[in-house]
């Protein structure tokens, strides 16, 4: 059986699985203390995770597919600040981070892509290199990937994601080298039937996987090792921004009023936010709302990301 065959053989990966049982145990472990501290945030705080985790995400697949965009550049664009970047990278940005967050279901791949101009059954568009199907054979390419995905029902959720790559490669669904596509496809299918997780991170050790061959057992041992660690940073980095916001409210405990705990929360619960959002979000004056966040940056507890005298934008300093 030649490399590619064994690549698509759902047997070939259950016997994979069955070799890396103890690495897939500490995968899921690591899963659900990921959503367990999830699902002990109060509501805004847990989108605000999970729009962190995505930009982690989304910033470490443009890189697998050679494309540099810093997750700063990224939430800058989707609060609508101008940014000086590569626009196609930015439209394939703002797509990961919607379909991440939860945008769009998994079945209908057209929809899921985007692919809003569908060809008329009689027409033969042109296939350039490079090209997606389209039409009925781009409709023929899902119905051959999602029968593949269908016979993986015997491996756990986690231990699909190498299977799941290798089978949209195998259907021809994103142009050649595209990896942010068939990526994110993944991470929202392993986080299938998770109440509180939208999709499963792995962050800067998914350019381990993202783009690799070999045999199956190889690239499931590393696919768990990174799902291990990448869920790990994840979880970490939600503790962070806990404890940093425990220390900012001790750190401006001196501070009369309760303005500094209302301004501290809305950071903590956005990757990025306006003066204009702290004032709505927070339920303070415009001005306080201004003077608040210079002196949490005079404080070493905000960082304003823009640099622009207008529409400035400030995160949590860590």
């Amino acid at each position: 059986m030649n490399s590619l065959r064994q690549s698509l053989d759902a047997s070939v990966w259950g016997a994979a699985q069955e070799r890396q049982a103890r690495a897939l145990a500490e995968a899921a472990q690591g899963v659900g203390r990921l959503e367990a501290t999830l699902a002990a945030l109060p509501v805004p705080e847990a989108k605000g995770a999970v729009r962190r985790l995505a930009l982690v995400e989304v910033e470490a697949m443009l890189w697998a597919q050679g494309l540099v965009l810093r997750r700063d550049e990224i939430g800058r664009d989707l609060m609508e600040a101008r940014v000086a970047s590569d626009p196609e990278a930015m439209r394939l940005a703002r797509w990961a981070i919607r379909r991440l967050e939860g945008q769009a279901g998994l079945a209908d791949l057209s929809k899921f892509l985007g692919l809003h101009r569908r060809s008329l059954p009689d027409e033969a568009p042109p296939q350039l290199p490079g090209l997606r199907p389209q039409g009925m054979e781009f409709d023929a390419a899902a119905a051959e990937f999602q029968a593949g995905v269908a016979g993986l029902d015997d491996l756990h959720p986690l231990a699909r994601g190498p299977a799941v790559l290798a089978l949209w490669r195998g259907a021809g669904l994103s142009p050649a080298g595209q990896v942010v596509e068939p990526s994110v496809w993944s991470a929202r299918h392993m986080a299938a039937g998770a109440d509180d997780l939208r999709f499963v991170p792995l962050g800067r050790h998914g350019r381990r996987i993202w783009t690799g061959y070999g045999p199956p057992e190889d690239r499931l041992a590393a696919h768990l090792a990174a799902l291990r660690d990448g869920v790990q940073e994840a979880r970490a980095q939600i503790l962070h921004i806990r404890n940093w916001t425990q220390r900012a409210c001790s750190t401006t405990a001196a501070i009369k009023g309760d303005n500094a705990a209302r301004v501290i929360a809305v950071l903590a619960a956005q990757p990025l936010v306006s003066a204009m959002e702290v004032e709505t979000l927070a339920g303070i004056s415009r001005p306080t709302a201004e003077r608040m966040l210079k002196r949490l940056t005079d404080l070493g507890l905000a960082r304003e990301v823009t640099g622009h005298r207008r529409f400035r934008l400030w995160a949590v300093a860590t």
